[in-house]
């Protein structure tokens, strides 16, 4: 088997080292100097292995998102019941406060102005919906697809509002409330 390359292995050091400083120091304060540092290395070797800071946070983003297989969502590999998606959304770990979310709307913010990143965004969150929509129809099989999407839709709109609520108000409270709303909107179905 061949050993990753030295570029490889640096553009994924950089990359987390972004993540890393995003979740930290929000997105204005990841700046290139401070990525460096975070990776241990100088800023001329950031922008030697991953080139300028919207290629950068395309990269951190890429790697967030889509954990190297394109076309994927924000729910785990192997997500296979709308009940395994629903444990997962309102779930603990993805509802808790913290730093995943200020990596998230970090990106969110950037993306504001450059397509390019809001593009990978949008196609996380489209893919999210789109598998929870295809969940959805195999367990009510008598509802019309637009009715399943509406409802995937919906269900991602309030987990995700849970969680960046989460940051500022008790999670303890709110994750009850949200998983029992995106339940009534999957009880409304056929």
């Amino acid at each position: 088997m061949a050993r990753p390359s030295v570029a490889d292995e640096r553009t994924k050091q950089i990359v987390e080292a972004t993540i890393r400083t995003i979740g930290t120091n929000g997105i204005t304060g990841a700046s290139l100097d401070r990525i460096a540092e975070e990776a241990g290395m100088s800023r001329g070797h950031v922008r030697h292995f991953v080139g300028n800071r919207e290629e950068l946070l395309r990269a951190s983003a890429r790697s967030f998102y889509y954990d190297g297989a394109e076309g994927t969502s924000i729910l785990p590999a192997g997500t296979d019941s709308v009940a395994s998606a629903l444990d997962h959304l309102f779930g603990d770990e993805f509802a808790a406060p913290g730093r995943e979310n200020a990596v998230v709307l970090g990106f969110v913010e950037a993306a504001r102005s450059d397509p390019a990143l809001a593009e990978l965004i949008v196609d996380a969150y489209r893919g999210t919906h789109e598998l929870l929509a295809r969940l959805i129809a195999v367990e009510h099989p008598d509802a019309d697809a637009d009715a399943c999407a509406s409802t995937a839709y919906g269900i991602v709109a309030i987990a995700l509002h849970n969680v960046f609520l989460s940051d500022i108000v008790s999670v303890a409270t709110g994750t009850a409330s949200a998983r029992a709303t995106a339940e009534r909107l999957l009880a409304a179905l056929p």
